[in-house]
């Protein structure tokens, strides 16, 4: 409807428009033509008129129909509403007959059981009612055997009184006839008996400690044999020389040098015998220090491959190849605490293990004895039953117990000792302390893991093949020779070659002159004669060389 107003109201107004304009039109032309325009107003009036009345009755027509579909839908959605309230009032009331049935049924289950525990409750009451009944008539036979028992125990005490007097009489009797009383008799039997419980228990004793050792020695020989079962190791014989190929028998000439200044260079910076013979393709380095021996093997290897040799050259070659067998030394001792997986040990003392294997004990490689010991050590504590920290403990001990034979300083004190005194600088575990330091017995052991340490070196050192005792007592000798010459003033090295039969001393050019050499040289060998013992004879050769070096800038 308020279309319809809205469509003949713009068509009224046009109209109006459409009248002014076509007055001002009819002002502007001719006279003439005035009532041709108004006829054509009028008709344009009246075509509006007829065509606002068709839109209106349209837009009547448009809106009847939206009332009726807009009534339309609303009546399907009431009765959609209705639908619904009256299906869920239906299923609230299934859902309320449902839980009635079901407190119906519920509360019939509840019945049945109330009368099943009335039922058991009324048995009860009957089981409890017969067992009052007994209760009774077993009181009552309780009263009639306390008064018999009280019957019997006046006939006792009675009986008592009686064998009361017949002892005391029979004591009477007995001190009469033994002239002893009651209270000494009683002194000497606890006498005797006394001193026959102290010899049964002696025996005992004896007994028992005579079968504990017995155990203990089956268990300890029995470990001991399951612990070497468990580490077999092979062992090779240090020795105390090293053979150096060569390509061809032409480089001999080179390494002797001129009047042999080139082999003497090399044996003076070394402190190792160089041996050239006859032997084809191949020299020999003899020391009895293994670490000599490598320095000059790998200083060898290094001027053959350069092709430069001059004492110059040898000298600089030593000094590189000292550095880096230091580098070797370290890289070994670290490499066998990671393999045996012990750990805060101190970087000299990792510094000394790997110097272990450069070291001999009895001709047996000291790093390979003390891993051995290490390992069976732990491998026993693990057999007696100790706890993971125990077995740690031990191991460790084990790889230090012969820490004092690479010592660098010279101490008169014995491996053992020394190892301990090393150990307590880096303030290392006392256990580990003691267990090195009395593993010869030096010192008193104050716990379980030393007498482990030294029955396990005892083990390594005791299997077949393993040790040498002449080779030790050799180099022992060889190391208190060098010892003995280094003890004079203005002796700068010592080197004991040739097993031992020639001493090489090296003094200092501003010490020592050419004079005193000889004299030197005789005082050394008198020494050597006066305090040693060594089979054959030792050659005693001191060299003086004097250098004289500028450097021209």
């Amino acid at each position: 409807m308020e279309f319809g107003t809205m469509a003949i109201a713009g068509l009224a107004v046009g109209a109006i428009i459409g009248f002014i304009i076509a007055n001002l039109l009819v002002k502007k032309s001719a006279q003439s033509k005035i009532d041709e325009a108004n006829k054509k107003a009028d008709l344009t009036l009246k075509e509006a008129e007829i065509t606002a009345r068709r839109k209106l009755d349209e837009s009547e027509s448009k809106a009847d129909r939206i009332v009726s579909k807009a009534e339309t839908r609303n009546e399907q959605i009431k009765q959609k509403k209705i639908q619904e309230a009256k299906d869920k009032y239906a299923k609230l009331k299934e859902d309320y007959q449902n839980y009635k049935a079901d407190q119906k049924v519920e509360m019939k289950e509840r019945e049945m059981q109330v009368i099943s525990l009335e039922k058991g409750l009324k048995q009860k009451q009957d089981n409890l009612k017969a067992e009052v009944e007994a209760i009774e008539v077993r009181e009552a036979e309780v009263e009639a055997i306390k008064g018999n028992l009280e019957k019997q125990l006046k006939i006792v005490a009675r009986k008592k009184e009686e064998l009361e007097k017949s002892q005391d009489e029979h004591i009477k009797q007995l001190e009469s006839i033994a002239r002893m009383t009651e209270s000494e008799a009683k002194d000497r039997l606890l006498e005797a008996i006394k001193g026959k419980a102290e010899t049964d228990a002696l025996a005992i004793e004896k007994e028992t400690i005579n079968e504990a050792k017995n155990r203990a020695t089956k268990e300890a020989k029995k470990i001991i044999i399951q612990t070497i079962q468990r580490m077999g190791a092979e062992y090779t014989i240090e020795n105390t020389v090293s053979v150096f190929n060569l390509d061809s028998d032409d480089i001999k000439g080179q390494i002797i040098g001129r009047e042999g200044r080139n082999i003497r260079a090399l044996e003076a910076a070394t402190g190792a015998e160089i041996i050239v013979d006859d032997t084809p393709e191949a020299i020999i380095i003899s020391s009895f220090d293994p670490i000599r021996r490598e320095v000059c093997r790998l200083s060898l290897k290094r001027l053959v491959a350069d092709g430069r040799i001059h004492p110059a050259k040898i000298e600089e070659t030593v000094a590189k190849v000292q550095k880096q067998l230091e580098e070797q030394i370290k890289e070994i001792g670290e490499r066998t605490v990671i393999d045996l997986d012990i750990h805060g040990l101190h970087p000299t003392i990792i510094r000394m293990v790997g110097r272990m294997r450069f070291r001999s004990s009895y001709g047996q490689n000291l790093l390979k004895h003390s891993i051995e010991t290490a390992t069976l050590c732990s491998v026993m504590a693990a057999e007696l039953g100790m706890n993971s920290r125990q077995i740690k403990m031990a191991k460790r001990a084990g790889l230090l117990h012969d820490l004092g034979k690479v010592a660098e300083e010279e101490s008169e004190l014995s491996h053992a000792l020394l190892g301990m005194q090393m150990l307590e600088k880096v303030k290392e575990h006392p256990v580990v302390l003691n267990a090195v330091g009395a593993h010869h017995d030096e010192i008193e052991m104050n716990n379980i893991i030393s007498p482990l340490v030294q029955a396990c070196d005892a083990i390594s050192g005791a299997r077949p093949g393993a040790r040498r005792e002449i080779l030790e007592s050799y180099l022992k000798r060889i190391g208190e020779l060098e010892e003995l010459a280094l003890g004079y003033d203005g002796v700068q090295k010592a080197y004991a070659i040739q097993a031992g039969r020639e001493l090489r001393v090296i003094v200092e050019s501003e010490k020592v002159t050419d004079a005193f050499a000889d004299d030197l040289a005789f005082m050394i060998s008198q020494k050597i004669q006066d305090e040693m013992q060594y089979p054959g004879q030792v050659k005693v050769t001191v060299i003086r060389e004097k250098r004289a070096t500028a450097i021209a800038r």
